[in-house]
């Protein structure tokens, strides 16, 4: 839609100065009659950002963040729901983005939507061109949203899981941060002692012609390679890393490492618990806005992110559409605890299957707190006690010979 600069006179007679975007100049002094304003000169806007280059441009390698999508629905949701126009909300929210710098790129993102909804097309089109963005999920749910004629409720539910989501993310980073933080301090310590602290000691015990400890000559043997190929540790750390990442990439690797997961004690229960509070909470969104149960499955399995766990919703997708319960076919897998096999069952029953899904990852988005907590307990002592570990190793296999030497020359 192409930007206008205009300038016009008030009621009052005062010059008023201004830009707008609309479809045509009649249409610009059609909106500027309705506001009391009385058009005198208008052009075409020029200037980079506006107009038909306001949709910024939009970088591969720079995604906006999930914190910005769902705060973009829920101002969409609530514009909705006061009654303002579709196209009218995306340019208001547009405008309030692009004041902003770190907002740029949703600005035009929302200006290049707007765009194709003024074309004619549904707003669930508009997003499924911006796949990174708006995933299946975000566009299944504004469809069935704009054909029941209650987008605005959906939005707000899309907005709500959005959130929920975000929540569940910044508890697991957070409870990571700190064993993340101790794995490099205890590196860079160990690093330090190796290249700087045991080799000024090496040049003592050879001059002693003293014969070492094994300990001692192991821990000699580790800083003499640590501080001349240093460069081939690197390269081991690299390549172990991009061929674990290689391997987890192909398909028999990834059920492997999912399975191997699930089956740690402390990881594998928080990695359940949180595919299953993702999976509960999006399907019973999708149902709750009327989105087909079959299309709701195959959608909610994606954001579980344990292929094992994503083989058992196939295996149910398949069970509902012979006609039978889902909740059976949960039981059957083993992967289910039976608090979800219940509580489905009791909805498929009741008929409130997607009320009770959202009781399931209530409480299961309350136990990833819990696990959390019991997981960071453990593993807070026992980096420590790996890093004492190493350091009193180092310390021990340097004091030790000392020690020999004093009793030696005594």
């Amino acid at each position: 839609m192409p930007m206008f600069v205009y300038k016009c006179l008030n009621a009052s007679g005062k010059a008023v100065k201004g830009s707008r975007d609309a479809d045509s100049e009649k249409a610009l002094r059609a909106q500027l009659r309705k506001e009391g304003l009385f058009l005198q000169d208008v052009r075409l806007s020029s200037e980079k950002g506006k107009g038909l280059q306001r949709e910024v441009e939009i970088s591969f390698f720079n995604k906006v963040s999930a914190v910005s999508i769902a705060v973009f629905t829920r101002q969409l949701a609530t514009l909705l729901k006061a009654g303002v126009p579709l196209t009218e909300s995306l340019a208001a929210i547009g405008d309030q983005l692009q004041s902003d710098r770190r907002q740029k790129k949703l600005a035009g993102l929302v200006f290049t939507v707007r765009r194709t909804v003024n074309e004619g097309r549904s707003l669930a089109d508009a997003l499924l061109a911006h796949p990174r963005e708006f995933d299946e999920f975000f566009v299944s749910m504004v469809r069935s949203g704009e054909a029941s004629g209650n987008l605005d409720s959906v939005l707000l539910q899309l907005a709500d899981f959005l959130e929920r989501q975000q929540k569940l993310k910044d508890k697991v980073s957070s409870a990571m941060t700190y064993p993340v933080i101790m794995f490099f301090i205890t590196a860079g310590m160990v690093g330090l002692l190796m290249t700087t602290v045991v080799p000024n000691v090496v040049t003592v015990f050879e001059d002693s012609g003293q014969t070492l400890p094994i300990y001692t000559r192991a821990l000699i043997g580790v800083s003499n390679f640590v501080g001349s190929s240093w460069y081939w540790l690197f390269l081991g750390i690299f390549g172990t890393v991009f061929g674990f990442r290689r391997w987890k990439r192909s398909e028999h690797g990834r059920r492997s490492w999912d399975r191997f997961l699930l089956g740690v004690p402390l990881v594998g229960e928080l990695v359940r618990i949180i595919s299953i509070a993702r999976f509960s909470s999006t399907l019973g969104t999708m149902l709750h806005s009327g989105v087909p149960i079959l299309q709701s499955l195959d959608i909610s399995k994606s954001v579980m992110g344990n292929t094992r766990l994503m083989t058992v919703v196939d295996d149910v997708a398949v069970a509902v559409r012979e006609g039978e319960s889902m909740a059976r076919v949960m039981e059957r897998s083993g992967e289910f605890p039976p608090l979800v096999h219940h509580m489905v069952a009791i909805g498929e029953k009741s008929g409130q299957l997607e009320q009770m899904l959202q009781n399931i990852a209530l409480a299961y988005n309350n136990e990833v707190e819990t696990t959390l907590s019991r997981l960071t307990s453990v593993l807070e002592p026992l980096m420590i006690l790996i890093m004492g570990g190493m350091v009193a190793f180092i310390v021990f296999s340097i004091l030790m010979p000392i020690m020999q030497m004093n009793n030696l020359g005594m």
